[in-house]
């Protein structure tokens, strides 16, 4: 009898000890050999993002659009005076009424049978105005950038646009838009972002590393 009991637990012990051998061993992954742009998220949007110029005609969900918002609002600004006033545009009644004006004084655009409004056929649009002294434009661009990236983040594309600003400004007939802007006195139009779903893949850009130094 204690001779079978002895056998028994030898066999057990040896199925154990046989197991314990051929169970695969758990991958892991050494912080040297981790490329930092595949392990970090951030790193991976800010170098994947890409100025997108051609849209899908879908529009961009408002919660969405109020994410991006709130990422840019927490951009950091000098003595934390936030000197920016942002504003968000879906509405095609808009972007269609501007863009006729556009169209108008700029016929050779609207030739383009691929032009659908003047903001390079973003679904939506968001503002940006800075103080018309000058101050807050660095500010305003941490801002922008914050959104551009949480947009990129969110699988939307975007495209920061001076263009269509200077031409908000300069035509009388579009001044009307730009009041329903409701930017304060003091400030001024700086940029607009086009916010929406791509309808391209551009590939990046080369970037010359040789712009920064080390100095010792």
């Amino acid at each position: 009898m204690k001779v079978a009991y002895l056998a028994l637990l030898l066999i057990l012990f040896g199925s154990c000890t046989q197991t314990q051998k051929t169970a695969p061993e758990k991958e892991t992954v050494s912080h040297d050999s981790c490329q930092t742009e595949l392990c970090n998220p951030v790193i991976t949007t800010i170098l994947e993002r890409r100025s997108i110029r051609k849209y899908k005609p879908i529009p961009v969900e408002k919660d969405k659009l109020e994410l991006i918002v709130k990422c840019g609002l927490n951009a950091p600004s000098g003595m934390n005076k936030q000197p920016w006033e942002v504003r968000v545009v879906d509405s095609q009644d808009y972007i269609d009424g501007l863009t006729e004006i556009f169209k108008k004084e700029n016929p050779k655009m609207a030739e383009d049978p691929n032009f659908k409004n003047m903001f390079r056929n973003a679904p939506a649009l968001i503002f940006v105005a800075s103080p018309k002294d000058g101050s807050g434009q660095l500010d305003c661009g941490l801002l922008g950038e914050n959104m551009m990236l949480a947009a990129w983040s969110l699988g939307l594309g975007s495209c920061c646009q001076g263009g269509p600003i200077a031409f908000m400004k300069s035509s009388e007939a579009a001044k009307p838009y730009v009041e329903k802007l409701q930017i304060s006195d003091d400030y001024q139009l700086l940029y607009v972002i086009g916010i929406g779903y791509a309808d391209e893949s551009p590939e990046a850009k080369p970037r010359d590393m040789n712009k920064a130094m080390f100095i010792n």
